[in-house]
């Protein structure tokens, strides 16, 4: 596949920097807003609202580089695609949940829907670097500059709005772009491909050998595939906006030009030195550094 349908590398300036965590200018908001129970990702029960045991004075967390040692996986896997810094910095001005306790109910509450503002940035930023969907960007950048303008609300403005509604406007767009993207893929393939299988929404592909599969060009929205082995599977052009990669095997698979896909599913996956990833993304700490 000579074509780059995805190039990760020219996203937006916005995409790479304010759509990405930084905790350093963040008040540590996922580690009190969020709950989760105990599981295989989390050691512990924590309830929404609750600061975790581990967060410190100064917002960092105390044990950051051992959290999946310590049975906190879950942690590791999280992405607020900026949404913390945002609220932090934007939102209520650099004033922090301990200095003004008066905002932090309402703080806690903006991070999920913030986050969810945030996700859609980076979906429709990278959209619009996707040259065979180009006949839909004059609607992707109004929905684009929306979305922004939702995330620049005061925080009251914020709590009413209808993110539901909005990111099912938007969701139609970045199908129709999954569409356009795949559809030049698949033409481009046709006379070296022979019959492929198709995926429905949301397919439950847990578990699934699919070793060395091509997947160019597949389906894979929300599909489940947890425990799934990939390796070497080709999966570019594969759309794999809300796919489950949880201790999905990619090892040596090639996901250089997968459309929307973010760094924490490949943070929940495993994969080693010959898994191919776009350039903008890193490699997980996690990940093996040697070919399988």
């Amino acid at each position: 596949m000579s074509t780059n349908y995805n190039n990760s590398s020219a996203l937006p300036h916005r995409s790479r920097l304010s759509l990405q965590a930084d905790c350093e200018k963040c008040f540590g908001l996922c580690c009190v807003a969020l709950p989760f129970a105990a599981s295989v990702d989390f050691a512990m029960d924590k309830a929404a609202g609750q600061p975790c045991h581990n967060l410190q004075d100064n917002f960092r967390c105390g044990i950051h580089t051992t959290l999946r040692q310590r049975g906190l996986k879950g942690c590791t896997v999280y992405d607020c695609f900026g949404a913390g810094q945002k609220i932090s910095q934007s939102t209520y001005g650099g004033r922090d949940w301990r200095q003004a306790p008066e905002t932090a109910k309402q703080m806690f509450e903006l991070l999920p829907l913030m986050r969810q503002l945030h996700e859609l940035l980076w979906y429709l930023s990278e959209a619009l670097t996707l040259q065979a969907a180009r006949s839909i960007h004059g609607a992707m950048s109004l929905a684009l500059v929306e979305t922004e303008r939702l995330a620049d609300l005061d925080p009251d403005s914020l709590l009413v709005i209808d993110v539901v509604a909005h990111r099912a406007d938007v969701n139609a767009l970045l199908q129709q772009t999954s569409e356009l993207v795949r559809a030049e893929a698949l033409r481009q393939l046709k006379s070296s491909v022979g019959r492929r299988k198709s995926y429905d929404r949301g397919a439950d592909l847990i578990g699934a050998k699919l070793k060395g599969a091509d997947l160019r060009g597949a389906n894979l929205r929300g599909a489940y595939l947890i425990a799934a082995d990939l390796r070497g599977a080709d999966l570019r052009v594969a759309d794999l906006i809300g796919a489950d990669l949880r201790d999905t095997d990619l090892r040596g698979a090639n996901l250089t030009d997968s459309i929307f896909l973010t760094q924490a599913q490949l943070n929940a996956a495993k994969g080693d030195a010959n898994t191919k990833l776009p350039p903008s993304f890193t490699r997980p700490s996690h990940w093996s550094t040697v070919g399988a």
